[in-house]
């Protein structure tokens, strides 16, 4: 499984193409992956997002992919929640073909919001790979928040990716974010 972390998400950008502050940025994120990875077995990170720089976009990056490995089959897989995002995408069509979908459970997203989401794009419900696994009640905005507060996050990211956020003091309102 490859971990890839944005440069910075459409979504989340501000009018100028721009993060706007909240975040602690690519170089943060693409640290705290590779810590979060390190050690486990069938994980790894691409810097791939990181390195092109601007906005990150999945039909980029998966069109990379499949430039440099043209027989890999490849499987993305997201959380339900951002499943029925997809259609709002870019090339929403292109990013189903060139990786099959695979949906994670994540609460407050039921399996036939998805389909009923991804059917405007022909998705059929036999086109989509739905994880069987609990749902993981874990969120950037609630690591961000107890990061924030000064609560223990260690639980939800590692204790490798925590003590990496309270060193360089990552999501502390008013503190600058400290890259060594």
């Amino acid at each position: 499984m490859l971990l890839v972390p944005a440069h910075t998400a459409p979504y989340k950008a501000g009018e100028d193409g721009v993060w706007d502050g909240r975040d602690p940025g690519p170089q943060h994120r693409l640290r705290m992956c590779r810590l979060a990875v390190d050690g486990v077995a069938g994980l790894s990170v691409s810097a791939v997002e990181v390195e092109r720089g601007g906005l990150s976009y999945t039909v980029d990056t998966l069109t990379s992919i499949h430039a440099s490995h043209a027989d890999a089959e490849l499987t993305f897989i997201v959380g339900a929640d951002t499943a029925q995002t997809l259609p709002t995408w870019r090339e929403p069509a292109r990013v189903l073909e060139l990786a099959r979908l695979a949906v994670a459970a994540r609460a407050g997203a039921e399996r036939r919001r998805v389909l009923a989401a991804l059917s405007g794009l022909g998705v059929a419900a036999a086109d989509v790979s739905f994880l069987a696994m609990p749902a993981i009640d874990v969120s950037s905005s609630l690591v961000r928040r107890r990061a924030a507060d000064g609560e223990s996050i260690d639980e939800l990211v590692g204790p490798a990716v925590a003590a990496y956020i309270a060193e360089h003091r990552l999501y502390r309102a008013g503190a600058e974010a400290v890259l060594r």
